[in-house]
């Protein structure tokens, strides 16, 4: 039975295809996604999941002809969301455009373009090299790991207080976490579509989170 609930946001945009991959993941964790949600009150936790890339006026910057039609009804949701979810302390992961989104909330700045690491249909891109000491590393208990990879925006610069904790070949940022929170770790690539792995154990890992929140 299902005991945990956390606020799953998308943008009117997403397609369905695109929506099931989580659900399954989380649901695999013992976790209920909900949907279409205003606020995290009365919820465990909160997941920024993939999509469309950032506006980039949040942090500054003029769009490139690169850059997605910004979707700014979800920008603003989730990042108001995501400001409930940090003064509660909740537990969050995020996830693609998740991270980037929890960068630029928090006052860092995105590159809005970048080649090679949009791959949508491969599950093995590109190797990754994580912290020791990390949370990420207590996580998947590997020092480096091949990821998928679907983004054509990274991390630019990084904001105050978040630290980096994995780096692609390339020097671009696939991991970040809030040090000082009960749970906040973002990642870079696909987690929800390779949950026969250990990418399994990212999804628990925010569950279990959960568990620690809903016992203090």
């Amino acid at each position: 039975m299902i005991q945990f609930k956390v606020a799953l946001p998308f943008g009117i945009r997403t397609p369905e295809s695109k929506r099931s991959p989580y659900r399954k993941a989380l649901d695999a964790a013992s976790i209920q996604a909900v949907e279409n949600v205003t606020t995290v009150a009365g919820l465990d936790g909160l997941l920024l999941a993939g999509g469309s890339d950032v506006d980039p006026a949040l942090y500054g910057a003029q769009p490139l002809p690169e850059t997605d039609k910004p979707d700014c009804d979800r920008d603003s949701l989730e990042t108001a969301l995501l400001r409930e979810a940090l003064d509660r302390d909740l537990p969050v992961l995020a996830i693609c455009r998740g991270l980037q989104l929890l960068n630029t909330a928090l006052g860092g700045t995105l590159v809005q373009h970048i080649e090679g690491h949009r791959c949508p249909q491969q599950q093995a891109v590109h190797p990754i090299t994580i912290t020791p000491h990390s949370r990420l590393k207590s996580i998947l208990e590997v020092d480096e790991y091949v990821v998928n990879s679907r983004h054509h925006q990274c991390v630019d610069h990084v904001a105050s207080g978040l630290v980096v904790v994995a780096r692609a070949p390339d020097n671009v940022v696939e991991a970040l976490e809030l040090p000082g929170r009960r749970f906040v770790l973002a990642v870079q690539w696909h987690p929800e579509d390779r949950t026969e792995g250990p990418d399994a154990k990212l999804f628990d890992a925010f569950r279990n989170a959960m568990k620690l929140s809903s016992e203090r």
